[in-house]
């Protein structure tokens, strides 16, 4: 997280300068992305979106058409969720609380295809990651509680909605599971496919 000091709050938009810091990770079409904070000791302002600056980093025109908002306690495992008809972009971020977040790229024609990246995501980084549709998305809850916001560009389609298994031993995503802890999960993530059985493109 970049912090500027209240002063040069004004500074900073009379010059044009960089309200966000995009980051490529190795999984085409997942960026990670870190707004400016503007504040000082009593205050702190920052962007949370801009769509100019967004399209301009993603390099094509996105339309988010719903925002959605989700509260989990500690060790609750939430994926990995992905449809294969109406694919969402998600573009998602922490208002509260310290999350470890999950995408996996499950397209068969990707160079990147079951590899995963994992970011932690909290209200003190602001660290937001965006992630294009097509690819299965989950999270760790690591804070005693957190509160997750999330856009996406598609509705949900539950008809549609695949669920890779979380502990998939081919993609071998490396939850920070404390020794001895199970993580809390529904039912239906806890029935997730392995990355072999599911079939089909995506995205």
């Amino acid at each position: 997280m970049q912090v500027v000091n209240s002063p040069e709050i004004d500074n900073l938009y009379m010059n044009s300068s960089p309200k966000f810091t995009f980051k490529p990770t190795q999984i085409e079409g997942v960026l990670t992305i870190e707004p400016s904070v503007l504040g000082d000791e009593s205050n702190w302002f920052m962007e949370s979106f801009n769509a100019a600056d967004f399209v301009a980093a993603i390099g094509s025109h996105v339309k988010f058409v719903q925002d959605n908002q989700s509260f989990s306690r500690q060790w609750t495992l939430r994926g990995m969720h992905f449809q294969v008809e109406h694919p969402q972009g998600k573009l998602v971020r922490v208002v509260q609380g310290l999350i470890f977040d999950v995408v996996v790229d499950v397209r068969k024609n990707s160079a990147t295809y079951g590899k995963w990246h994992g970011e932690e995501l909290s209200a003190e980084n602001c660290k937001q990651i965006w992630i294009s549709p097509g690819l299965a998305h989950g999270f760790l809850v690591l804070s005693p509680t957190a509160e997750i916001l999330y856009k996406t560009t598609d509705y949900f389609h539950p008809q549609s909605e695949v669920c890779l298994a979380w502990n998939d031993l081919e993609v071998g995503i490396g939850w920070p599971l404390p020794n001895g802890v199970e993580p809390i999960m529904s039912v239906k993530d806890g029935q997730g496919l392995a990355l072999r059985q599911i079939t089909g493109n995506v995205g």
